[in-house]
């Protein structure tokens, strides 16, 4: 083998020059025939005559099961299934030659060429009739027609009928061969006609009493290579007892103030579209164009077709109700709706960037970024200000804050002692408390006074009442009662500190008083009362009011 290589249909193959002119290949192609013959898809050696190796490769997703080649070094091309043109109307491959067995060995010279194959439709498929239904992706199940005609009249314009008009499309997509229409059964008396090109079924006379047409219909290709037959059902039914209908019981329209005669009224739900009224008839639907209009109780409206127009020019405001009648002019059924129009005052539709409209255009080109700018600019402003109010608050009212945070801040006696024992023995320890009701005197700014003494702790109460020199008991007027004891001591008239009989962990201290009437006797008797007055007094710190009588204090 030389350095020049292979040449395998890359320049010619045959008569044939790839890509420019891909070859056709008809859609009705007999499995198992030969597409491409090998004399054009041989390649030649030019530096000698090797033994060359051929290979066919998709480019196309799914193209490698409808092609083959006879051999590995016979390039010719095999159909091995059928083609399907409106799946893959075109395929393409790439072929490769090389000069050795394998792949891999070297030395090795290989080529390749792109090959693009073009399916040409055949006439496969009948017409189909629409709307059908493919069974398999192949067979479509064409559809059938039904409608109705009223009994007595003759109705001008093609029928209507379901599922839709009668049509019918070449089943070969690619040959689109077109359609000629024909009645072949059902019409012996003539009371239907259809267009041949566009398969319009029409009346030709009225028919007198109901009856039921099975019509079939052949729709053929106009080389009259292949043709379908469908059916049309036509019922002719007595027209007596089916009025018009409207969907709506109630149209909403709007309208200009000051218009004048003849302007259009528009839906108030779409007011750039006129407002249409229409009525149907449910079981002659051919008889909807022979439906008429007008209003009957509003002189300021009229119709026109499906259309409402002002009747009078409208120099007042507001809501107008008119009445539309409805009248099938075959049938004479009628049927009514209302009509609600509203008259207000409507700025001039919008001509150019000028005027009122200018105005509302440049109001709506406020967008979300720009209010949120000013939103942060306002947030910004209310920053600012609040700042200057606490630096002016800070300035005329800063010595009063500095005063009660200070008074806030002292700190306060801690401990567990009874603060009732550490007033001044010249005030009264046992006042009642204010009422909460009542309003508080601030007090007169309190006077330094010197330091207060210790209270006496619990085991030097217990020493005194247990001394014998502490107090004397006697029948003269200066005797004087011990008012510390150990125990309780049932006569009236004395004022006594007792002490429970366990003075460990906690002391209770009680302080008897006796009722006042046996104070006042008490000090009617003597010497012994004026000892207990004494006794009271010193115990109180000279207070003047004392508690009731029947009070225990804890």
């Amino acid at each position: 083998m030389g350095g020049r290589g292979l040449v395998a249909g890359g320049l010619t193959l045959g008569t044939r020059a790839w890509p420019d002119r891909p070859p056709s290949v008809p859609q009705d192609t007999k499995v198992n025939a030969v597409v491409i013959p090998e004399t054009e898809l041989k390649a030649q050696d030019l530096d000698k005559d090797d033994i060359l190796f051929y290979t066919l490769q998709e480019v196309t997703p799914g193209a490698s099961g409808f092609f083959s080649l006879v051999g590995a070094n016979r390039p010719e091309l095999r159909l091995d299934r059928s083609l399907d043109f409106d799946r893959w109307p075109n395929m393409t491959f790439q072929l490769l030659v090389r000069d050795t067995r394998e792949e891999n060995a070297e030395p090795s010279h290989t080529a390749t060429a792109t090959l693009v194959l073009e399916v040409q439709p055949a006439d496969l498929r009948a017409p189909w009739f629409l709307p059908c239904t493919y069974s398999d992706g192949f067979v479509c199940v064409e559809a059938q027609y039904h409608g109705a005609v009223p009994t007595g009249h003759t109705l001008s314009g093609p029928l209507i009928l379901h599922p839709g008009p009668i049509y019918a499309v070449d089943g070969d997509r690619g040959i689109h061969q077109p359609i000629v229409y024909s009645i072949i059964r059902g019409n012996e008396d003539g009371s239907f006609s259809i267009d041949a090109n566009t398969g319009n079924l029409t009346m030709t006379k009225s028919i007198p009493s109901p009856k039921t047409f099975l019509l079939l219909v052949k729709g053929e290709q106009a080389d009259h290579a292949r043709y379908s037959v469908t059916q049309v059902t036509v019922e002719a039914q007595a027209a007596s007892g089916s009025p018009p209908r409207f969907p709506q019981s109630l149209y909403r329209g709007t309208v200009a103030l000051g218009s004048g005669v003849g302007v259009v009224i528009k839906d108030a739900a779409a007011p750039s579209q006129p407002l249409r009224i229409r009525a149907q008839d449910p079981e002659f639907p051919d008889l909807n164009s022979a439906i008429t209009y007008r209003v009957t109780n509003n002189s300021n409206f009229r119709m026109d077709g499906e259309a409402m127009l002002t009747g009078a020019s409208l120099v007042h405001a507001g809501v107008f109700y008119a009445e539309v009648e409805a009248r099938n002019t075959v049938t004479s059924g009628t049927a009514t709706t209302v009509v609600e129009v509203q008259v207000s005052e409507q700025e001039p539709a919008p001509t150019g960037t000028s005027g009122t409209y200018a105005r509302r255009v440049e109001d709506l080109r406020f967008s979300v970024v720009d209010m949120a700018a000013l939103g942060g600019a306002l947030s910004a402003l209310f920053l600012l200000a609040l700042i200057a109010l606490i630096v002016l608050v800070h300035k005329h009212y800063g010595h009063r804050l500095k005063c009660c945070c200070g008074k806030a801040l002292e700190p306060q006696p801690q401990g567990f002692d009874n603060q009732a024992f550490l007033n001044n023995p010249d005030e009264a320890s046992w006042a009642p408390a204010p009422s909460p009701s009542s309003s508080p005197v601030p007090p007169a700014p309190p006077e330094p006074a010197p330091p207060e003494p210790k209270p006496p702790s619990l085991e030097t109460l217990r020493r005194v009442a247990e001394s014998p020199t502490v107090a004397l008991d006697g029948d003269g007027p200066a005797a004087v009662r011990s008012i510390l004891t150990k125990e309780r001591r049932p006569e009236g008239g004395y004022k006594a500190v007792w002490f429970g009989e366990d003075i460990g962990a906690e002391a209770d201290v009680v302080v008897l008083n006796t009722p006042a009437s046996e104070v006042d006797g008490a000090g009617d008797e003597g010497s012994e009362g004026s000892g207990d007055e004494g006794a009271e007094a010193g115990l109180r710190g000279g207070a003047q009011d004392a508690p009731r009588s029947d009070s225990i204090y804890l």
